[in-house]
């Protein structure tokens, strides 16, 4: 879905102007969409939600009964994560570990390890000597692999196939095999393989991924002669703003999938979805503020910005937005309303920059009329510049169909 839900645009239309911006979080649309992916996976395909797509404690605890764990990628997320949803297993990845986030990662008894790099890998078995010297700690290599040419070219953000920051050379798997293999790193068991390559792929080329690194993670374990019982594929299901209505096909991908481990039976596969999960379950509700002309051009300015919501400018895209009226005007001077088809979104800042939505369908758009800006359950507020120019912080409010929770924080403010 795009439009709001009927229970988003309930609040959204009923918060007092001084309660916004807002973001709108309907939970039993997330369950639903959750259990719906959760349909879809074969048995042997665990399903580890990426928290740093929308850490929010109540969407992690909502998600909790669909998924097999989480994906952490820090100390900060590692030490949230296990608050907000304890005893529930986690992956701790992400590049550049300090030794102090791994001790903290150790101590808590983390599942698993994604390692980045040899240096990690010696630092990570160091430190388990150290501080769980009567456990073998879990690892999977995460390695930048290859990918027939093209494979990637609908990638919105490619993490591998090409030179980055992010996995192992497959030039050093051999080498990392061999001090998880030959008694080097005895407190640590070489469990599978990591591969995250890319974002924004549909179905058919997430799948192809997937066929590609579990097909390498078998002829690395052939080659050693060792046994891998898991290979992770990744995340990077697409999220289309532009095409919002366009979904990634989870049934097909499910599909292909269970194809995948009826070819390998002694393997689990993992797939750690983020964006797709949660994108579709929230809204960024704001209020038009002013309608203007500008060399032919109109503009609408919202409360808010892309302060609260980065995506748009980052990545250049319009936020999807369904506008909603409101009929009172309150005070005694003309209400600035819209004369063109399309008018441009943005917010407070001082900057150009600050732009939700271009040109948007929106003919007689006025001052105080409101605006949900679907999408916006992933890599929004948890992404965004919160303190420039300081304006008030918008409030959170977690629908679930039952009773309605709302953490206002520091809140919106006329």
């Amino acid at each position: 879905m795009t439009n709001p839900t009927a229970a988003v645009r309930d609040r959204a239309l009923s918060l007092p102007s001084g309660e916004l911006p807002a973001y709108v979080y309907d939970l039993a649309a997330l369950r639903e969409h959750a259990a719906h992916v959760r349909a879809t996976l074969p048995p042997r395909v665990e399903l580890y939600y990426a928290a740093k797509a929308n850490p929010e404690p109540e969407i992690l605890a909502a998600l909790s009964p669909y998924v097999d764990g989480y994906e952490v990628a820090s100390g900060g997320e590692l030490a949230h994560v296990a608050k907000a949803v304890p005893g529930r297993p986690l992956a701790f990845g992400g590049p550049g570990k300090t030794p102090a986030e791994i001790t903290a990662a150790l101590e808590r008894g983390v599942e698993r390890f994604h390692v980045e790099s040899e240096y990690e890998l010696r630092m990570l078995a160091e430190l388990a000597r150290r501080i769980a010297p009567d456990s073998r700690v879990a690892v999977l290599p995460r390695f930048n692999l290859p990918v027939a040419s093209g494979s990637l070219a609908a990638s919105a953000l490619a993490m591998g196939g090409r030179p980055t920051p992010f996995g192992l050379d497959p030039s050093e798997a051999d080498a990392v095999v061999r001090l998880l293999t030959d008694g080097t790193s005895p407190h640590l068991e070489l469990r599978g393989v990591h591969a995250h390559l890319a974002s924004g792929l549909q179905a058919p080329e997430q799948l192809a991924v997937a066929e590609s690194i579990v097909r390498w993670a078998v002829g690395l374990a052939e080659r050693h002669g060792v046994r891998l019982s898991e290979v992770n594929v990744g995340g990077g299901m697409t999220v289309d703003y532009a095409a919002p209505e366009d979904r990634f096909d989870w049934v097909a991908y499910g599909e292909g999938l269970g194809e995948l481990t009826s070819r390998h039976p002694d393997l689990t596969l993992r797939i750690e979805p983020g964006r797709a999960m949660t994108a579709y379950c929230g809204w960024y509700v704001t209020e038009v503020l002013d309608v203007k002309q500008s060399h032919g051009e109109e503009f609408a300015v919202v409360r808010g910005g892309t302060h609260h919501m980065r995506t748009p400018a980052t990545k250049g895209h319009d936020q999807p937005c369904t506008v909603l009226a409101v009929e009172d005007w309150a005070h005694p001077w003309p209400r600035p309303a819209a004369r063109r088809e399309l008018v441009t979104l943005t917010g407070q800042l001082c900057t150009p920059k600050d732009v939700l939505a271009r040109n948007v369908p929106a003919p007689g758009l006025r001052a105080g009329d409101r605006v949900a800006f679907s999408l916006a359950g992933a890599y929004a507020w948890n992404i965004s510049h919160h303190d420039f120019l300081m304006h008030p912080r918008p409030g959170f409010h977690f629908l679930d169909g039952v009773h309605a929770e709302s953490a206002a924080g520091e809140g919106a403010q006329g």
